[in-house]
């Protein structure tokens, strides 16, 4: 049985060598593990966990452009764990030549150059470490605790929500979601599907906030040829296309009023009517409804119809914002940047600390969505081997958020959307509120709560 220990070292050194910094490194909280062997060195391979491995390389073979006389041995057991971060201790002279440079660069995470530098070589081992730790949470599904590809996570919060999509794929009724943008509820939807009994069958998704009035009823029950100016043939609609699959309604709370009717009574009777049909066509369709609205609070107002409210939420997944999945933060950014920079830019080797420190301070508003966004963008931008804050466009927050509790993170983006929303509208406090998703009593508090100016509408 394979031992994991914590940041161990395994190291590949010349027989008779001399080690000067094993030492510092288990002062480091490092665990150092010689070996002057390839063969010797595959043995601890087999009993313990390592993520770093550190090849000494000092030319004194005679022959800079191979790694002494086993050369071959030493490269297959690089290529066999590849899961290891590979660092070369390289003579100065030896990395100047071109084959011993495309050994590097085919077989190793990253280089050091002798003479020693112990505070160097400590940042190298450790932002390999760190590397290596993300790449191996991101290929064990069950270290992320994943059910689903794009799934990713490790927090409390996320441990609880998959627990929770593992319960609601297996029960075949209608569930909704509900969380801010750019949380991922198609995904989580996606993830259900995928769970569920109807896995084989179509997953259909609908964004109901983005589909005109006018052809929302058109495009969710379908219509006959001829059944208005334009029908020149039979359409079918999302719902029937979903059959015997699932059919995911994003944005629910966006649907108006008057076709929130015709919906129930899809979920009540599992029938629908084409437009211009003269009969019932039966559906068999789990739905699965998301919404970054108040429901509730809709359906006291008025602007959602509680039958269907109860319709929808037999089953309920809460998604949690990135601002509240701690540990996450950077294990996501890890993963879209490997994502990205596999596809854009191959030649960037990772996120700068500074980077990492801003990526942890900022409170995503936007959430996953927005880090995704930022990150892609980078990816393409950054003309270094490090992508900066500058390239992630946190260079202007990184310093000041590195400094904020979470409350204060909170509160800036609280004030930050209010100001935004009430700019939108005009400083109508009526829209600003409903945009907002809380009440008129509720939003003159924070007004006064966050001092902001601004100037009463007549409307309001």
């Amino acid at each position: 049985m394979i031992a994991t220990e914590s940041r161990a070292l395994l190291y590949l050194r010349p027989s008779g060598a001399e080690d000067p910094f094993s030492a510092d490194l288990s002062l480091q909280g490092w665990s150092v593990h010689p070996a002057s062997h390839p063969d010797e060195a595959l043995e601890l391979i087999s009993q313990r966990d390592f993520l770093v491995g550190l090849v000494h390389w000092d030319g004194s073979h005679g022959d800079q452009h191979a790694l002494g006389s086993e050369r071959e041995h030493v490269l297959q057991m690089l290529d066999a764990n590849s899961h290891i971060n590979w660092v070369a201790l390289l003579a100065d002279a030896a990395s100047t030549s071109r084959p011993v440079s495309r050994v590097i660069t085919t077989h190793f995470y990253d280089y050091h150059t002798l003479p020693l530098d112990p505070d160097r070589l400590l940042v190298t081992l450790g932002h390999a470490y760190g590397m290596a730790e993300m790449v191996r949470f991101h290929a064990e599904p069950n270290a992320f605790h994943a059910i689903h590809h794009e799934i990713l996570g490790r927090s409390p919060a996320m441990r609880a929500l998959i627990q929770s999509i593992q319960k609601v794929g297996a029960i075949d009724l209608n569930v909704l979601i509900r969380g801010e943008s750019g949380t991922g509820k198609e995904l989580t939807a996606r993830a259900v599907h995928s769970l569920s009994h109807r896995s084989n069958g179509p997953f259909v998704a609908v964004n109901c906030g983005a589909l005109p009035k006018d052809l929302i009823q058109a495009e969710l029950f379908g219509h006959e040829k001829g059944s208005f100016t334009g029908a020149d043939r039979r359409r079918l609609g999302r719902i029937e296309s979903a059959q015997h699959g699932t059919l995911f309604l994003d944005e629910i709370g966006d649907l108006p009023i008057e076709l929130q009717v015709n919906l129930l009574r899809f979920l009540q009777e599992k029938t629908i009517d084409r437009i211009g049909g003269a009969s019932e066509i039966p559906v068999d369709v789990r739905v699965i409804a998301a919404t970054n609205v108040n429901l509730e609070k809709a359906v006291e107002e008025g602007r959602f119809r509680e039958d269907l409210y109860y319709r929808l939420n037999v089953l309920h997944l809460d998604m949690p914002p990135l601002r509240e999945r701690g540990e996450d933060v950077e294990l996501l950014a890890g993963h879209f940047f490997r994502e990205f920079a596999n596809k854009i830019n191959p030649n960037l080797k990772g996120l700068s600390q500074q980077s990492i420190d801003a990526i942890n301070a900022y409170p995503w508003p936007g959430n996953v969505r927005e880090m995704i966004n930022r990150i892609q963008r980078a990816v393409v931008m950054c003309e270094g081997r490090l992508i900066s804050p500058r390239d992630l466009g946190l260079d202007q927050d990184a310093p000041n958020c590195s400094l904020m509790t979470l409350a204060e993170a909170r509160a800036k983006a609280e004030k930050e959307a209010i100001e935004t929303t009430l700019s939108a509208v005009r400083n109508n406090v009526s829209k600003a509120a409903r945009r907002l998703d809380i009440s008129r009593v509720t939003l003159y508090r924070l007004l006064e709560q966050h001092a902001i100016d601004w100037q009463r509408d007549r409307n309001t």
